[in-house]
């Protein structure tokens, strides 16, 4: 407490009694692939080689030799913000890095702004563990791909992380061929998809390749399949820009995509839709993603939709982060009112953009923060409880109308 020891007016400042929770960022990817640390780089600008005495070194034909810039070290995880920033920490698009430079170029073309990278010689288990261990450290990455790894380790890995750390969500490949030769995929099952990978409802698949233009590809057309996580990965970030966490990122065109491996039916889609397999497909000449389920579909019950579990990553996250002053508080009703004061406040914020069922607040959320989640042996504990329930807007996923003849009024 202030002492006051001389009359007069004091004016003090104070702390709102309500702390505002800011949203987390939802669209921050993390990439985990392979590029050979031979690759070529792109010369840096206005920097040129020296010879012993200081002065630039100059070819056959007399001209500035420039000066590449360095690969960016393996394993270890670099921030890129663009596709340029990607070409000059990797390289451009080349044999020695093909999937990952396509897969980061289909993230910032989609509609992707920031994107963590790592470097692996080989994408094999272990790299990609190690890899993740970094990423567990980098608290803004809210969604996690190794474009083309379908190994069983590799996406148990990926999925595990994901649920380990509770606030990142996993976009995984489907299998480009199926048995010991590596024949086309002749039978859409999930099997032939999914392989032995279990469902989870922190991961989504997508399938098939998509076809793309690569310039160092050695085909006349120039044409190469390639796995399509890090498009996809650039669309969610493109809807949650756009329409919010809780939209689905389904019905969007896939910016980039000339063409499908397979092209496949709503007949085909029927088998695939109820275990999760989320398909691109050529709908009237657009090639779009037709799905929006979580890996394993009808299996994971209330978190089939990838929106619902996103959407309560980024709740728990946001809630988690914007009440860490709440931490070492007096454990009362002071203490209870402005936690729930708080959390009512986001809520209300997030009930308005569209993303809780409701016509009111109230229809859409509640927050419990008082004696009754906090008697006294919780309180004895060290412990403060609140019970959020909030209630959210499914994806319309089965649009249907139903049509009859009509004689017309008064027939």
């Amino acid at each position: 407490m202030p002492q006051y020891r001389a009359p007069g007016v004091y004016v003090e400042e104070l702390a709102a009694s309500v702390k505002p929770i800011a949203g987390v960022g939802t669209s921050t990817a993390g990439f985990i692939g392979a590029a050979a640390g031979g690759v070529t780089m792109p010369d840096q600008p206005g920097k040129f080689a020296t010879d012993a005495d200081g002065k630039t070194t100059r070819d056959a034909n007399g001209k500035p030799i420039p000066i590449p810039y360095t690969v960016a070290n393996a394993g270890v995880p670099q921030l890129v913000t663009s596709w340029e920033n990607f070409k000059n920490r990797f390289g451009d698009i080349q044999t020695g890095n093909r999937i990952l430079a396509h897969a980061v170029y289909g993230f910032f073309n989609n509609g992707g702004t920031r994107c963590w990278v790592v470097r692996l010689a080989t994408v094999d288990a272990g790299g990609v563990k190690d890899a993740l261990a970094h990423f567990a450290t980098i608290d803004e990455i809210a969604l996690v791909a190794v474009p083309g790894a379908t190994d069983l380790a590799i996406q148990n890995a990926i999925t595990d992380h994901c649920k380990n750390t509770g606030d990142r969500f996993a976009i995984l490949d489907g299998h480009e061929s199926q048995g010991e030769t590596l024949q086309p995929i002749t039978d859409f099952t999930a099997q032939n998809i999914q392989g032995n990978t279990p469902g989870s409802d922190y991961a989504a698949l997508y399938f098939p390749r998509i076809q793309v233009f690569d310039p160092a590809s050695t085909n006349p057309d120039k044409l190469e399949y390639i796995p399509p996580s890090g498009h996809i990965a650039g669309i969610y970030a493109r809807v949650d820009t756009e329409r919010g966490v809780h939209k689905a990122p389904a019905n969007e065109v896939v910016r980039g995509a000339l063409g499908l491996e397979y092209r496949l039916s709503r007949a085909d889609q029927e088998g695939l839709n109820p275990a999760g397999i989320n398909l691109i497909r050529d709908l009237n000449g657009n090639l779009v993603v037709w799905g929006a389920r979580t890996l394993g579909g009808d299996a994971n019950a209330e978190w089939k939709y990838i929106n619902i579990r996103r959407l309560f990553l980024f709740l728990r996250e946001s809630i988690d982060e914007g009440t860490q002053w709440a931490v070492f508080e007096p454990n009362d009703a002071v203490l209870w009112a402005k936690i729930t004061r708080n959390v009512e406040a986001f809520l209300t914020n997030v009930w308005r953009s569209g993303a809780l069922l409701g016509t009111t607040p109230e229809e859409a959320f509640y927050v419990r923060c008082d004696e009754s989640t906090n008697p006294p042996e919780v309180r004895d504990l060290g412990q403060v409880v609140a019970e959020v329930g909030v209630a959210v807007v499914k994806p319309a996923e089965f649009v249907i109308f139903r049509l009859s003849q009509w004689a017309g009024p008064g027939q």
